[in-house]
């Protein structure tokens, strides 16, 4: 039976955080299906940390070739996808958001005549290859009277994304600007909804893997009957194991990556707060102590902080100090650390992509 702490090490090699890393930025989004984004800097971090070259700039070049995108494809939250796969994953996943959200809709004051409104006036401002910034965007529809304080241009924008009209493509002066979906993705894939589900449950266990049925709800927000429908048709593909008692699934290439590489596996990993080797699972015990769990969102506020892994276990919190030059690294660990972990800490400071790039 596979161990806790090996389920660990396998998901590190399953999400290409240790062992080789993916050619492109464009690779490595979409083995992973999709990466939680609302950190705009912490998410360039997460995929160039799964590439070969470690470049954030080559992850902002990814955004400007259109090879990724960002979107709120699933769970109403903002995520990083292969371009081509945005439209079948609104498809697919953001129905059930879109009318999770409909109380929240006319809290706010919106009906649908105000979303259609804020669409045409997105369609004209967007047409023929423009491309603006979000407050840029808000301002369009402020000036036609549809005022986007108090979180009504952010959910506004969210409808507009969520129904496949625009997404954030290019990045200009270190913002992300908004482009029509029609317009920037220039070969969407178009599934049909059996094929739609296999293809995420098989993107989902194979990068994320080992991992459960559950775990797999969590992150798509899925009915538990689509769940199980898209891991039924995936499953030919994915290796089974248990872990205890409990059903996991992964890509049957997992457990030999992780031979091949386990010393790195097992070796220290700083990563953004908002990865995938945590955010990606509703079970998150395999890595990070339960007792620990609240340390890394303090205040139960729903910012995680960036974590310390070390053989495979979230140990610390960590954060840079400073600026430019004088930036530096400052760490929370949860128990003490030896010498040699605090100097496998340092080291893996200085990797970093945000330092590198």
């Amino acid at each position: 039976m596979t161990t806790v702490h090996e389920v660990a090490l396998l998901r590190l090699v399953a999400q290409r955080i240790a062992g080789p890393g993916f050619g492109t930025a464009a690779d490595a989004v979409r083995w992973m299906g999709a990466l939680q984004a609302q950190d705009a800097s912490g998410v360039l971090t997460s995929i160039a940390l799964r590439t070969a070259d470690r470049s954030r700039r080559a992850v902002e070049e990814a955004f400007d070739a259109a090879t990724v995108v960002k979107s709120w494809p699933m769970r109403g939250t903002l995520h990083v996808v292969a371009a081509e796969d945005l439209p079948w994953m609104l498809e697919l996943l953001a129905p059930r958001v879109v009318a999770g959200a409909a109380a929240r809709s006319g809290a706010l004051g919106l009906d649908e005549a105000a979303f259609e409104k804020a669409r045409s006036l997105a369609v004209d401002a967007l047409s023929g290859g423009r491309r603006l910034a979000r407050d840029e965007l808000l301002a369009v529809w402020d000036r036609a009277g549809l005022m986007t304080t108090g979180q009504r241009g952010y959910h506004v924008l969210a409808r507009l994304a969520q129904t496949g009209t625009v997404c954030f493509g290019p990045v200009e002066d270190a913002k992300q600007l908004v482009v029509l979906v029609a317009e920037w993705i220039r070969q969407p894939r178009r599934l049909e909804r059996d094929e739609a589900l296999a293809q995420v449950a098989w993107r989902y266990f194979s990068s994320h893997g080992p991992a459960t049925v559950k775990d797999f709800v969590r992150w798509t927000k899925l009915v538990t009957a689509d769940a199980r429908a898209g891991l039924a048709l995936a499953r030919p593909r994915l290796e089974r194991i248990e872990v205890d008692g409990m059903e996991h699934f992964m890509d049957p290439q997992t457990p030999g990556l992780l031979d091949a590489c386990r010393a790195e596996a097992r070796s220290v990993f700083l990563l953004p707060g908002f990865d995938e080797f945590l955010l990606g699972y509703g079970d998150r015990t395999a890595v990070l102590p339960a007792p620990f769990a609240p340390r890394i969102v303090p205040g139960a506020n729903g910012v995680f902080r960036p974590t310390i892994v070390s053989d495979g276990e979230v140990v610390g919190t960590w954060q840079h100090v400073g600026r430019g030059d004088k930036r530096a690294l400052a760490t929370d660990p949860f128990r003490p650390l030896s010498s040699i972990l605090v100097g496998a800490i340092e080291t893996a400071y200085r990797k970093l992509p945000e330092l590198r790039s």
